[in-house]
């Protein structure tokens, strides 16, 4: 966990979303993905700017 931004460095869920996952519905996991690309998104825009986050493999 990275426990700056509270997110898995490998698949960018929080410890909510991974506990949660077995039990969730298919409508749910597809919210959790589109969150996840979102999360995608922010950090290759953080890392393209000076300070930014870096990619979870970097």
């Amino acid at each position: 966990m990275d426990e700056t931004v509270g997110l898995c460095r490998g698949c960018l869920r929080t410890l909510d979303e991974i506990a949660r996952w077995s039990s969730m519905s298919e409508q749910d996991k597809m919210q959790v993905w589109r969150q996840i690309r979102l999360r995608e998104a922010q950090i290759e825009g953080a890392a393209g700017s000076s300070g930014g986050r870096q990619p979870p493999d970097a």
